[in-house]
């Protein structure tokens, strides 16, 4: 352990952690509140807020799968940013704003005024279900990385390890402080994950010693053709291998973001810890722009990473390259073999600080719908009015729990990920579809219909989990050969969300006397 680690790199993992000591310490101010642990008392600074909802969508993931993206394909990802835009402005025209009327404490609270408390439980634990996919995958992904660097193996114990020094860490900088330590902790991260990508940049530029002129022909004129700096790519396609074309990022894409936004707990908590409605909105759209430079970042390190490897690369059959006989992305293996001392050490506490920004989110966002949606309600239905201490404590306990299903479900994914063969950047994306299928579905027909009540809700939420599920290539396999398809994860979505909408929306809408009965359930 640490062989691989000079003695500068140990000089820069000890600042950091001593960074991490200080800023806990002076960020982690116990709270009372109810108001304070989960919505930081709508107090939150909007570029505080902006750079936590970037640092909540970038991940490990990012770190590592946008250079990958970048060294297999092109730009094309960089079009995801118009779907954002378009998600935010109706993000912003129809949730945030009910959001703030209602001043809930999560997204599902809308639900249970709508179609009853069992809705609104439904929504929870569909949101619950498919955040312990995603914040896993993630978790996961940044534990192969941890696991490499500091063991030179991605063996199972090795990842244990890992994923128990990543949980540790977040678990004791969010717990005490709640969601106020995890927006400043969030803008800490960013800021390190972001000046360890610009310096493997500036590291690359000069191992590859050309003028940036011949760099662009060589990224202009690859050896597959084409051009890798193809901003948008125009074809249609079912398939995955068009995921980020232009048809893709205007239907499925914009779901997916809307979801991200405006149904995701895990996002969406951010945006409600600001003063009004205007400023959420106005910290969503700067996130938007921020997140689209971050992630130019990382893939223009792919970029790069191609002009640089262009000779012979030890890989697999598949295009990826080796290190010590075990597969790993180009980034790592760069990070690996290539990397000069000290940089080395701000990319190893680089991924780390990415992992700790999604974990930490994960964790308070979960932990609120737990006390707010399940909790707290059961405890007013038995009679047992409940302290703001009382729930305050509730969201620790919560909190830990939920950061060992985390640790479980990010173990699942070493095995579940390597079985799939599935790229870790579209892996982290394909997870999330599972619970946003529904949540689109049930939205919709909340929003934009009068139809629908607290049975099809649920049903909603069943068809929108499964239907993703039925279409994943481990699940195709079993099908008759007649049967069998490979489609793109947001065409994944459109179907799903499609299914869910018209489950609801078969639902007959409520009596006055029904809807009464339906918020006591």
């Amino acid at each position: 352990m640490f062989d691989q680690f000079s003695a500068l790199d140990g000089v820069v993992l000890l600042c950091y952690l001593l960074l991490l000591v200080a800023s806990g310490w002076w960020v982690n101010r116990r709270q009372s509140s109810t108001q304070g642990y989960f919505l930081g008392n709508h107090a939150m600074p909007v570029m505080l807020v902006a750079i936590s909802v970037l640092a909540t969508s970038q991940s490990a993931a990012t770190f590592l799968g946008g250079p990958d993206q970048g060294f297999r394909s092109d730009l094309s990802y960089l079009a995801t940013t118009l779907s954002a835009l378009i998600a935010a402005l109706i993000v912003s025209r129809f949730l945030l704003p009910k959001f703030y009327q209602h001043n809930v404490y999560t997204v599902y609270e809308l639900l249970e005024q709508r179609f009853g408390s069992s809705a609104r439980k439904a929504a929870g634990l569909i949101y619950l279900l498919g955040r312990v996919f995603a914040s896993g995958a993630r978790l996961y992904i940044a534990a192969l990385a941890v696991s490499m660097i500091l063991f030179a193996n991605i063996h199972a114990s090795s990842i244990v390890i890992s994923i128990g020094v990543i949980v540790l860490c977040g678990l004791m900088y969010t717990i005490i402080g709640g969601i106020r330590s995890v927006i400043f902790s969030d803008a800490l991260q960013a800021a390190i994950y972001t000046l360890s990508a610009l310096a493997v940049i500036i590291v690359l530029h000069e191992k590859i010693s050309l003028p940036l002129n011949d760099i662009i022909h060589v990224l202009q004129h690859p050896f597959e053709g084409g051009s890798k700096l193809t901003l948008i790519n125009t074809s249609f396609s079912l398939g995955p291998e068009a995921v980020f074309s232009l048809p893709n990022i205007l239907l499925g894409m914009v779901l997916l973001n809307v979801a991200a936004f405006g149904l995701d707990q895990d996002m969406t908590q951010r945006l409600l810890t600001c003063r009004d409605n205007k400023s959420s909105q106005k910290a969503l759209f700067i996130s938007v722009l921020v997140t689209a430079f971050v992630m130019f970042l990382f893939i223009c390190i792919g970029l790069l990473l191609y002009v640089y490897y262009r000779s012979a690369l030890p890989t697999t059959a598949a295009n990826t390259p080796l290190y010590l006989g075990q597969t790993v992305t180009i980034f790592l293996y760069f990070v690996l073999t290539d990397l000069p001392a000290g940089v080395k050490g701000l990319v190893t506490i680089g991924i780390i600080a990415a992992a700790l920004s999604s974990l930490n989110s994960g964790l308070n966002s979960m932990a609120s719908v737990i006390v707010q949606d399940f909790y707290a309600p059961l405890k007013r239905k038995t009679g047992v009015k409940l302290s703001p201490h009382q729930l305050v404590f509730a969201g620790r306990v919560a909190m830990t729990a939920v950061a060992l299903a985390l640790a479980g479900m990010a173990f699942l994914c070493f095995y579940w990920q390597q079985y799939s063969d599935t790229p870790l950047l579209q892996f982290a994306l394909v997870v999330m579809i599972f619970s946003y299928s529904g949540l689109l579905g049930v939205y919709i027909v909340s929003l934009f219909t009068h139809r629908g009540n607290h049975r099809s809700v649920i049903w909603a939420l069943v068809a929108g989990f499964v239907t993703p599920l039925l279409m994943q290539p481990y699940i195709v396999t079993f099908y008759p050969p007649a049967w069998q398809f490979d489609l793109a994860f947001t065409w994944q979505l459109i179907i799903g969300t499609v299914i869910a909408s018209g489950v609801c929306w078969m639902g007959k809408p409520l009596t006055t006397y029904q809807k009464e009965s339906a918020l006591k359930l």
